[in-house]
């Protein structure tokens, strides 16, 4: 049939999770676009209305397969009265204008957010200054201290270093380690908390194949949040994977309705991602154990008096107006987070450097050590 005219006048309207567009009488109502991460695949959920006859037809199929199309088409014009090359003419057109938007979805997805760019030049020019601080670890650690966050000094430091590494191509993975009602979970979020919004992406469970399906949420240079260790052992290997690799792929089928075809699918997530896990257990997968920092609580009796202080602080006036000061700490670190770029990070010392190697798990130490200083170079950026 002749080429589809083109779609720029048509009646679209389209949401994050439906797009409507009509033609003439025709209203074409389709789901499932956001789904649909990788190019040369289309499957969605399609309705077409006819208005005169007030019938309609509803079917799930890939619109890149010719066959799936036909039997579409045929059902169609048969159950809302319409002719089949009519309805063609429109499927066609539907079909450039879904490949627009997924065009349109692609591209935003790998964008950056552009909270940098919203800042407001006193925003801008504050959080430049934090960067730009001579002493800015020691900085960071009195901006901790600040929001009632006491000791773990090592833990906190290594923290907001490993969430800074999700710019990197390799990012640093952590793992928080202590007994129950250590303060792991404290401490995670309060790390989580000097990062923006838009860079963290937390849960508390994955199921081994729900990370495959995590597409359309952009995680590239992203932290990887996850509250308990032991909520993701079913996804193990797959955190595995996108920790060492960066990315991960899932290749699926499917029989077709209507044609009965069977179809592949490719699931893809993009990263890479920084990891950061919370854990009560001594027997974490020892995989995913070499792939992480570790970073252990402080556990003594003189830790546990200064949680105890703090707590009773917590209980005077004076904490709400250390509050009110925290909060605007947090802002300045997400302000100022959000300026960094994800740049290269050359080492012209690296071969002055020595580390221990006694071990084969060394040599991943090894590279975690100097994504380390990577890390802290970034943040000096």
């Amino acid at each position: 049939s002749p080429a589809p005219v083109a779609s720029d006048g048509l009646d679209v309207q389209a949401s994050d999770t439906e797009t409507t567009i009509t033609i003439e009488t025709r209203r074409w109502w389709i789901r499932g676009l956001d789904r649909n991460t990788m190019a040369g695949v289309m499957r969605v959920n399609v309705m077409v209305f006819n208005e005169r006859s007030d019938r309609f037809h509803v079917d799930t199929f890939d619109l890149y397969h010719a066959r799936s199309r036909r039997t579409f088409l045929a059902e169609a014009a048969e159950e809302i009265g319409a002719a089949e090359s009519q309805l063609r003419s429109d499927l066609g057109q539907v079909l450039l204008k879904l490949e627009e938007l997924q065009y349109e979805q692609a591209t935003q997805s790998k964008t950056p957010t552009a909270s940098a760019q919203s800042l407001t030049e006193d925003q801008r020019r504050a959080a430049l200054k934090l960067l730009q601080s001579e002493n800015l670890l020691d900085r960071i650690l009195d901006d901790f201290d600040a929001c009632g966050i006491v000791g773990e000094r090592t833990g906190k430091l290594v923290g907001y270093l490993a969430a800074t590494s999700r710019l990197l191509d390799k990012p640093l993975g952590l793992i928080i380690q202590s007994s129950s009602a250590a303060g792991k979970s404290s401490l995670a979020d309060a790390i989580l908390r000097f990062m923006p919004k838009e860079a963290r992406f937390s849960c508390s469970a994955m199921t081994s194949q729900s990370l495959y399906y995590l597409g359309k949420e952009n995680l590239k240079h992203k932290i990887l949040s996850i509250a308990e260790e032991e909520g993701v052992r079913d996804a193990s290997y797959q955190l595995k994977l996108l920790q060492s690799e960066g990315s991960l792929s899932l290749v699926s089928t499917s029989k077709e309705k209507g044609s009965g075809r069977t179809s592949t699918e490719r699931y893809s997530v993009e990263g890479p991602v920084a990891l950061m896990l919370t854990t009560t257990s001594l027997s974490v997968d020892p995989e995913l154990l070499n792939r992480c920092m570790v970073v252990s609580i402080d556990e003594s009796r003189s830790q546990t008096a200064a949680i105890h202080t703090q707590q009773r602080f917590n209980e005077r006036l004076k904490a709400f107006l250390q509050h009110e000061q925290c909060q605007t700490i947090v802002q300045l670190h997400r302000h100022a987070q959000s300026m960094l770029r994800s740049l290269p990070v050359f080492n012209p010392y690296a071969d002055q450097l020595k580390f221990i190697g006694w071990e084969t798990r060394h040599r991943r130490d090894h590279g975690k050590y100097l994504t380390l200083i990577k890390s802290i170079a970034l943040l000096h950026q």
